[in-house]
């Protein structure tokens, strides 16, 4: 049974998203503070975090942000602001998908369905052999361990970052759309937000890229999508 932790001040919307998902057999935890449940997280086992942003204590995205720097289960932030500017920030800290507040409790169970079916078949495909690596131009990805180097020196990737990098580094020179790029890695048609791509494309130009306004590696192909250049 997928353990789920919900943290959010609003004991009615807890309340209601806890009983939903209990209805679909998922055992569901409850934090209504930010300090709280940022112990919880770190503290306890879960496979999927459901996260309100404005929270009493320590908000959302610097609870995200901690968790992302230990831990790469799915987080699905929810927050009644519904300007970009928000959903961009909690993407680019790592959160897997951001729900806009009134959302229907069906809708929070699809999605959450959605990622933790992704992220089961991500570490049940197998772990790949200890040598196996892709290296291009001074950039290495080291598949079995999960780790990305430029020019020998390690930076630090979210699971969905280095997802959609090697998954690039694994088709080059081939241009994919948003909406494949987003199919291929989040695994879901109708749930999120294809703007999930560019804010991941974004931070990995910054993390692997010397001018990312010049890209080395991944190339935009305007009006089109997205190709790693070799």
């Amino acid at each position: 049974m997928s353990r789920i932790l919900i943290i959010e001040d609003e004991a009615e919307i807890a309340e209601l998203e806890r009983d939903y998902l209990c209805i679909n057999g998922y055992d569901v935890v409850i934090e209504s503070r930010g300090n709280t449940g940022l112990a919880k997280a770190m503290g306890e086992s879960f496979d999927l975090i459901i996260l309100d942003l404005m929270l009493p204590g320590i908000d959302g995205f610097e609870i995200c942000r901690k968790i992302r720097e230990s831990q790469n289960i799915p987080i699905l932030l929810v927050s009644a602001k519904k300007n970009d500017v928000d959903k961009i920030r909690g993407l680019g800290l790592g959160a897997d998908d951001y729900i806009t507040k009134p959302f229907s409790p069906s809708e929070l169970v699809a999605r959450v369905k959605a990622h933790l079916a992704r992220y089961e078949r991500l570490i049940s495909q197998g772990i790949p052999k200890e040598n196996e690596a892709i290296e291009i131009g001074g950039l290495k990805i080291d598949l079995a361990a999960r780790r990305v180097y430029i020019n020998g020196e390690e930076r630090n990737f979210t699971a969905k970052e280095f997802d959609l990098l090697t998954f690039l580094a694994q088709n080059p020179n081939r241009v994919f759309t948003k909406d494949e790029l987003f199919e291929k890695i989040w695994g879901m048609e109708s749930c999120g937000d294809i703007a999930t791509v560019t804010v991941h494309i974004k931070k990995l130009r910054e993390k692997i890229e010397v001018n990312s306004s010049n890209p080395q590696f991944i190339e935009t192909i305007w009006g089109v999508g997205y190709r790693f250049k070799v």
